[in-house]
């Protein structure tokens, strides 16, 4: 599986982009939900050991250097930290989007970046509430909760050095690479 590049067939790319400040329209992001919903339905695992968190972040790294993305990769168990690594390129400030975006997946059980589309039905952002702190928390995407079947999330996948969507696909497509050689 391959990051997905916008159909030439349909014009522009008309998928919701969350880095974007023009307006876009609400069934877009309803559509980006939806997708995201059903990767994380599909993304669930038997089981997910030490050694998994290995090959998974070994298969991050092997996408990231053969794509020459400066990015770090980080895979952990709350505050247990299973995997983690700084491709060149990646900066300190990827290591703090790092923490912000693993905590959002980790404290809401779901990908970092659905959080923050959520956030912005209806108009807004999730970072606009007094409540949500943005120095521990980002609605980015780029974390991804590892589900087991059955258990729910035990540990994140996180990305960071893309933009936001571009994170959260890599994660997708080395979950997805991952969960087909497992399974």
């Amino acid at each position: 599986m391959s990051l997905e590049q916008p159909d030439a067939s349909r014009g522009p790319d008309t998928e919701f982009d969350p880095d974007s400040p023009a307006e876009q329209p609400e069934d877009a992001l309803r559509a980006l939900i939806g997708r995201i919903e059903r990767e994380m339905a599909t993304l669930q695992f038997g089981s997910f050991s030490q050694s998994d968190a290995l090959d998974l972040g070994l298969l991050l790294v092997e996408l990231g250097t053969t794509r020459s993305l400066p990015i770090a990769i980080d895979i952990r168990r709350g505050a247990h930290i299973l995997f983690h690594v700084s491709l060149p390129g990646a900066t300190a400030d990827n290591e703090i989007w790092v923490e912000r975006k693993s905590r959002t997946a980790e404290q809401y059980a779901e990908p970092s970046l659905l959080v923050g589309l959520r956030g912005r039905l209806g108009g807004g952002r999730i970072e606009d509430n007094a409540w949500f702190d943005q120095s521990r928390y980002a609605a980015h995407g780029g974390s991804f909760p590892l589900y087991l079947k059955g258990t729910g999330p035990v540990a994140t996948v996180t990305v960071s050095g893309l933009p936001q969507k571009a994170d959260h696909e890599l994660v997708v497509e080395a979950l997805t690479a991952f969960r087909d050689t497992v399974f």
